[in-house]
């Protein structure tokens, strides 16, 4: 009789932890499929030449901004993205610029909007980087909010207007 109580207790353990198994490995699995691993794995320069990589915010709940110089739309986007930082509306996340396009005029696009947030460098994998993150025409801009865990909770292809950046940054920090 104690050996076939044993046996169950074995056998419901072992179940029991087949049930966690799957439960964590699909929600990796789904999260994989997300483009979220390989954006916080991504390696970038900052715009002092230092390589960076968004795994530096673990803990952080991130708005991922991939924009250009040379991109109308982002040039209408990054004042409110400034403005939001100014105003403290990140409550302990942060903003992450991530440019596709040169160090200088990074670097000149900055001073010229007094950028208060991090900027960082994307190279020419940036493109294959935006599809896996769900931006299959690879357009600009493009933002992608991940919570504090790394997960991806929402994206936006086109400038944010006012309105929709206080929602995403409400859906950030909550």
């Amino acid at each position: 009789m104690a050996s076939r109580r044993r046996e169950a207790l074995i056998l419901g353990g072992v179940g029991v932890a087949a049930a966690v198994g799957g439960a964590l490995s699909g929600v990796l699995a789904l999260q994989s499929g997300s483009g979220a691993a390989e954006l916080l794995a991504a390696r970038f320069t900052d715009l002092e030449g230092r390589p960076r990589r968004l795994l530096e915010w673990r803990g952080r709940a991130l708005l991922c901004n991939f924009w250009a110089t040379w991109c109308a739309p982002c040039r209408e986007e990054v004042p409110l993205l400034v403005a939001a930082k100014r105003q403290g509306l990140l409550f302990g996340s942060e903003i992450v610029g991530i440019g596709i396009d040169s160090v200088d005029k990074m670097q000149q696009f900055a001073a010229t909007y007094k950028i208060n947030y991090p900027l960082l460098v994307a190279d020419a994998t940036a493109i294959a980087l935006l599809r896996a993150l769900g931006n299959r025409a690879g357009g600009l801009p493009y933002t992608v909010a991940l919570d504090r865990h790394g997960a991806v909770i929402e994206r936006h292809l086109g400038a944010l207007k006012e309105p929709e950046l206080r929602q995403v940054l409400a859906r950030l920090v909550g």
